[in-house]
């Protein structure tokens, strides 16, 4: 044995021992994840934060000229929960609350009829209740506030005529309020996510077709193969994330009074979006194929540097295509040649039996993405 070294029986030194400083950061950290946990990413937009309260103010005094014996809780809570990010949740949002505490308070009047005014009757009701949302396939908001109206109306009304008539009109006043406060100012639209998103995609589409064009081009090492493959499966998530925006664009402008000056751009985008669809699923095949069967004498087929410049214009036509339809989108970078690249044919010429495979797949997935986006072309000029 050298000095220096050590013996394989030899045990590891002990771990160090946190002093009290160190103890008392770890306890701090511990003790601050569960109170992250109810943090949001992002804070919500001020004005929807004031357009709740405007919604709930308005509410409570609307709603104080009906009954001026008790406060118009009802109403403000209604009127709180309509004012959703988009005008159509907003009224699905207050027909679900008025179905809610309308079954909510026929639930505690029927309850009531057939059971008297036992203790127990609350715990019956709220079970009833909770029961009678299930078996109608009420969304959870509905089916929680059906419980909530029959409970306050069997705590609280039992002793005051008229109470449950009362609930039912102030929650569908507040709701309504709600709904046209939203409506009213500002109604929130959602364009422009979906607008970047779709182009960001189509960006990164066209860089793993350039990506691709230079592995089969010119010398590259297996982490460069390997990193576009990533790339290219990162194209899914991408994918997935842009449609949900298209989704959320296309809720935000049902019932919104600016939606005519938006509906055009969203039309767009959403026939973008099906053809990149085509074109992702036919770029990862292709990255992948060529990841999977790669050999350093690919480079000298015949129709390697055909399909190596095709790939390339390709990506051209898709840039043009996203720099045209989405001018407005942050960080886009103009192109030096404003004019589609187009395509010329292939000369198809019999490659080495171990390429075969290979070099028809990306024939024909290239065919598809030609003719996708140069439909897309098309339709811009």
């Amino acid at each position: 044995m050298s000095s220096g070294g050590t013996t394989d029986g030899a045990s590891s030194p002990p771990p160090r021992q946190q002093t009290g400083t160190g103890r008392w950061r770890s306890m701090a950290r511990a003790t601050m994840v569960p109170v992250r946990t109810f943090q949001a990413s992002a804070r919500t937009p001020l004005l929807q934060v004031l357009k709740t309260a405007a919604a709930a103010v308005i509410a409570w005094v609307a709603c104080s000229f009906i009954a001026s014996d008790e406060p118009p809780i009802f109403g403000a809570i209604a009127a709180i929960l309509v004012v959703q990010p988009s005008v159509n949740q907003s009224f699905s949002r207050a027909v679900e609350r008025s179905i809610g505490v309308i079954v909510g308070v026929v639930v505690a009047y029927l309850v009531a009829l057939v059971f008297g005014a036992p203790s127990w009757l609350i715990l019956a009701a709220i079970v009833i209740s909770l029961l009678v949302g299930w078996a109608l396939r009420f969304p959870p908001s509905s089916t929680v506030q059906i419980p909530i109206s029959a409970m306050l109306v069997l705590s609280v009304g039992a002793q005051t005529p008229g109470y449950a008539v009362e609930r039912i009109v102030e929650t569908v006043i507040g709701a309504i309020i709600g709904v046209f406060v939203n409506w009213l100012i500002v109604p929130p639209l959602a364009v422009q996510p979906a607008h970047d998103a779709v182009a960001t995609l189509g960006r990164e589409v066209a860089a793993i077709m350039d990506g691709l064009a230079s592995v089969l081009s010119k010398p590259t090492d297996e982490k460069f193969r390997t990193l576009l493959l990533v790339e290219a499966r990162l194209l899914r998530p991408m994918q997935t994330k842009a449609l949900a925006t298209l989704e959320t664009a296309e809720d935000s402008l049902r019932f919104n009074p600016r939606r005519s000056a938006h509906r055009d751009v969203l039309k767009t985008d959403a026939a973008l979006m099906t053809m990149l669809g085509t074109v992702v699923t036919r770029v990862l095949g292709m990255t992948r194929a060529v990841n999977d069967h790669f050999d350093d004498e690919l480079r000298s087929e015949p129709m390697t540097a055909s399909i190596a410049e095709e790939l390339r214009r390709a990506a051209h036509d898709l840039r043009l295509v996203m720099e045209n339809v989405a001018p407005s989108s942050r960080d886009v970078e103009r192109l030096s040649d404003p004019e589609p690249a187009l395509t010329a044919p292939i000369q198809t010429l019999s490659p080495d039996p171990s390429h075969w495979i290979l070099i028809g797949s990306l024939l024909e997935d290239l065919r598809r993405v030609r003719e996708e986006i140069l439909g897309a072309v098309d339709d811009l000029h």
